[in-house]
């Protein structure tokens, strides 16, 4: 896997926690991490989050045209 779908990955991941923190105790990380919201680089983040979750569609689809959508158990 080419280091870019791994960091796109990570982020998304990063994402998915901070998103779930605020969701579940109002708490913001990466805004916590970084010194707010509107810090530069919290901005960075959350702008970089955001573009990869659409980098991450193009192997969910090209698994989808392979006939590859079913989960892996055990590999």
């Amino acid at each position: 896997m080419p280091a870019i779908n791994l960091i796109a990955l990570a982020l998304v991941i990063v994402g998915g926690i901070n998103w779930g923190l605020v969701g579940l105790g109002r708490f913001d990380l990466v805004a916590a991490i970084f010194g707010g919201q509107d810090a530069p680089l919290a901005r960075a983040v959350y702008v970089l989050v955001g573009l990869s979750a659409p980098w991450q569609l193009v192997p969910l689809l090209r698994a989808s045209v392979a006939g590859e959508t079913r989960a892996q158990i055990g590999r």
